[in-house]
């Protein structure tokens, strides 16, 4: 494809990348300024949509996007073939590189939805002193679904050049079958937002699962006292002080309902 943005620059091959980061950045700083107030008015939320609202969004552009690039490379192999270029993988077919930018930019406002929401309902979600499991977890999901993609590669590498054909996944763009490989990943892509819809519906309502931080906060006032802590009451008349020992206070079922600290020494 013609990679030149205008007659004085090409663009290198590997830096389409760039357009859905650039896509993301934007959009972020659009949805947070001016789509956010606009929708919180018919939402009431005063994030808009929810996270998990964000998060199914954002997996549906991706379905989008993966059916871009599939529609846009089947459009550039049949050019390719018809231009007698079936044999020659590194001519230039006469078609402009920039129509990739549209499903690079599709990843980025997907990457915006899903993986900032997905970011955000890990540390709503989970107590503050494990919010970094959420982050964890994230990137986690991220290495697990890399290796998945090369696991599938590797099995249409194998399984598609049986019987003397060319690999879907040729070195030879124009006599494999990428736009195959597309639709694959699109299937793939569909049958996760479907199963996000079911996970999503066994969660229940992320508003009822909110962490009280000030409720962990208030807690962790109150276990600032340990049982070394020295302490000086006073009690009928009965001036007290010295080191804290735990005991329990039993029920009338024999069972413990909480623990307290109490004084051992007196000062006369």
């Amino acid at each position: 494809m013609d990679r030149h943005f205008n007659k004085n620059f090409k663009m290198p091959p590997g830096s389409y990348g760039v357009f859905s980061i650039l896509t993301l950045t934007i959009w972020v700083a659009i949805y947070d300024r001016l789509i956010v107030p606009w929708l919180s008015k018919y939402t009431k939320r005063p994030r808009g949509l929810s996270l998990k609202q964000r998060m199914g969004i954002g997996l549906f552009l991706s379905c989008i996007a993966t059916a871009v690039a599939a529609l846009m490379e089947s459009t550039r192999r049949a050019r390719a073939i018809n231009e007698g270029l079936a044999d020659q993988p590194d001519a230039v077919v006469n078609m402009s590189a920039m129509w990739l930018v549209p499903q690079h930019c599709l990843v980025g406002i997907s990457e915006a939805f899903n993986a900032i929401g997905q970011i955000q309902f890990y540390y709503s979600q989970f107590p503050k002193s494990m919010s970094s499991i959420g982050i964890a977890l994230f990137t986690l999901g991220m290495g697990v679904g890399n290796l998945l993609g090369i696991l599938i590669v590797s099995i249409l590498a194998h399984a598609t050049k049986r019987g003397g054909n060319v690999s879907w996944v040729s070195n030879n763009l124009n006599r494999g079958h990428y736009d195959y490989y597309y639709w694959i990943l699109t299937c793939l892509s569909v049958a996760n937002f479907f199963y996000f819809l079911l996970c999503g519906w066994a969660y229940g309502s992320e508003e009822q699962n909110v962490w009280d931080d000030d409720w962990e906060d208030k807690k962790d006032e109150d276990m600032v006292m340990s049982k070394d802590s020295p302490i000086v009451l006073y009690h009928m008349g009965v001036l007290l002080k010295g080191d804290l020992t735990q005991q329990e206070v039993w029920d009338d079922d024999g069972e413990a309902k909480m623990k307290i600290y109490i004084c051992v020494s007196i000062i006369n």
